[in-house]
């Protein structure tokens, strides 16, 4: 893997599960995950984001926000987990509950997901992404390009990269691993452990529900333990 967007290359579709959502039961494929990350990065480009563009995401566990990632990272652009605190973001996408939470900005497009939006110039994820075409961005990306942006440093994807093999290695993720993603995606670290890692060795993410128990091989979140991985120890 050279850049965040060969984890959802064409090459990488089956039917194996590559996201699994406790809260409904909903599994996507691989075939699903790659497939809809390339039409939220369709979606995003009819936006006007483009290679350099930031956008900025929900710090939510969820599968719009997540596929949303991948989508930016094939356009080539710097995608932060900061809402609040993207002002330059060319897009934002936050839940339909937040719609009202980001102002309104010229040359700044806005996003939800869930309901419906009230206001008729914010984009609707997901009647945007069902209808777009359903193949890879073009264009060739960079391993030196910026692609997680936070306040602390801004990540290349080949740092990003190198962070998961790491994390693959040290807690011996393979294709049968599942990992629960409990920490925020706001921490680049819990991006790199809790989806980028399990995803490139075929494995599964899980986003928990709640407070209930997670059936999953590896939780990632604040503190480490028995079968818990802490983003503290994420090498990023």
């Amino acid at each position: 893997m050279r850049v965040l967007g060969d984890l959802v290359a064409r090459d990488r579709r089956s039917d194996a599960v590559a996201l699994r959502v406790d809260a409904t039961g909903r599994e996507y494929s691989y075939r699903d995950f790659c497939t809809t990350a390339w039409k939220a990065g369709h979606a995003l480009s009819h936006l006007g984001v483009h290679a350099g563009s930031k956008v900025a995401l929900a710090a939510e566990p969820a599968p719009q926000p997540l596929l949303t990632c991948f989508g930016a990272a094939c356009l080539g652009a710097r995608v932060t987990f900061d809402v609040a605190g993207a002002t330059e973001a060319r897009a934002v996408l936050v839940p339909a509950g937040r719609e009202s939470d980001v102002g309104s900005r010229a040359g700044r497009k806005v996003v939800v997901y869930g309901d419906a939006p009230d206001d008729p110039s914010v984009t609707h994820w997901e009647r945007t992404v069902w209808s777009e075409n359903p193949v890879q961005p073009p264009g060739e990306r960079s391993a030196d390009e910026v692609v997680l942006d936070a306040d602390s440093a801004a990540h290349t994807h080949r740092a990003v990269l190198t962070a998961a093999d790491a994390v693959v290695g040290n807690a011996g993720f393979d294709a049968d691993t599942s990992v629960a993603l409990r920490a925020a995606p706001s921490d680049p670290r819990a991006v790199v452990a809790g989806v980028v890692a399990p995803l490139s060795v075929g494995g599964t993410v899980v986003i928990p529900d709640g407070s209930a128990a997670v059936e999953a091989d590896v939780i990632v979140g604040e503190a480490a333990g028995d079968g818990r991985l802490a983003v503290d120890e994420v090498p990023l």
